[in-house]
C-alpha cells in the first residue's frame, strides 16, 4: 500500500505536449514554433516541457518517433517474411501508399526540416540510416545473394532506386489527388504492383524472342 501512495500518477503531459508540438511545427516550422504556445495548447507549462524534452530538437525528433515508430515496425515485418524479394518490396510499397494523414504530416515535416536546417538533416540521416534505409538496403542485399537482383549496381543505388519508386510516387499521389494529369493514375496496391514491376522490369521496350 505504502508503495503504491509513493508511486508517481500517470500523466499525459508529455502524449499532450508531443500533439501540440506537431501542429505548431506544421505551421510554424520547427524554429518558427514557439515552446511557451506549444505548452499553452498543451496546457501545461513551458517548464513541463523542458523537463520533458531538454531541447526543442529532442522535441521535434520525439515527435518524429512517435509517428515514427508503428511505420517501422510495419516495414520490419514485411522484409522479415519468407518470399521473393520483388514480392516484399511490392509489400512495402504497399504499405506506403497506406500512410495515415498523420504520417503523411511528419512526411511532410521531415522533409521541410532535412532541407532548413544541416543539423538536424545529420541526425535525421543517421535515425533513417539505422531504421527505414537498413531494411530497404538488406532486402536489396538479399535479392542480390540470391540472384534476384542485378549485381553489377552499387547496393545504396539500388536501394535509392527502391525508395524513389516504391515510395515517392504515392506521397506525390495522396499530395496530388485527382488532378490532372493524375485523374486516371492508380491508387493504393494497383499502383505499388505498377511500380514494383516498373522497378523490377524497367521501361524499356522489351525485345522480341527469336
Amino acid at each position: 500500500q505504502e508503495a503504491r501512495l509513493m508511486a508517481r500518477p500517470r500523466t499525459d503531459i508529455a502524449p499532450r505536449i508531443i500533439q501540440a508540438a506537431r501542429r505548431r511545427f506544421l505551421t510554424e516550422g520547427v524554429d518558427g514554433a514557439s515552446l511557451r504556445r506549444i505548452a499553452r495548447d498543451a496546457r501545461t507549462s513551458i517548464g513541463m516541457i523542458y523537463y520533458y524534452f531538454p531541447t526543442k530538437d529532442d522535441l521535434f525528433f520525439r515527435v518524429l518517433e512517435d509517428v515514427d515508430a508503428a511505420m517501422l515496425s510495419d516495414l520490419e515485418k514485411v522484409v522479415a517474411i519468407d518470399a521473393p524479394v520483388a514480392e516484399r518490396i511490392r509489400r512495402l510499397s504497399v504499405r506506403m501508399s497506406e500512410l495515415s494523414d498523420t504520417e503523411i504530416e511528419v512526411v511532410r515535416l521531415v522533409v521541410r526540416e532535412a532541407i532548413s536546417s544541416s543539423a538536424r538533416l545529420d541526425r535525421l540521416i543517421e535515425r533513417f540510416r539505422q531504421g527505414h534505409l537498413a531494411l530497404v538496403l538488406r532486402a536489396v542485399g538479399e535479392g542480390i545473394a540470391r540472384g534476384e537482383i542485378d549485381a553489377r549496381f552499387h547496393p545504396v543505388l539500388l536501394m535509392m532506386s527502391t525508395f524513389a519508386l516504391g515510395a515517392l510516387p504515392h506521397l506525390v499521389r495522396r499530395v496530388i489527388g485527382d488532378r490532372a494529369p493524375f485523374a486516371d493514375v492508380p491508387r493504393g496496391e494497383p499502383l505499388a504492383n505498377q511500380l514494383v514491376e516498373i522497378l523490377f522490369s524497367g521501361i524499356g521496350p522489351k525485345k522480341a524472342v527469336p
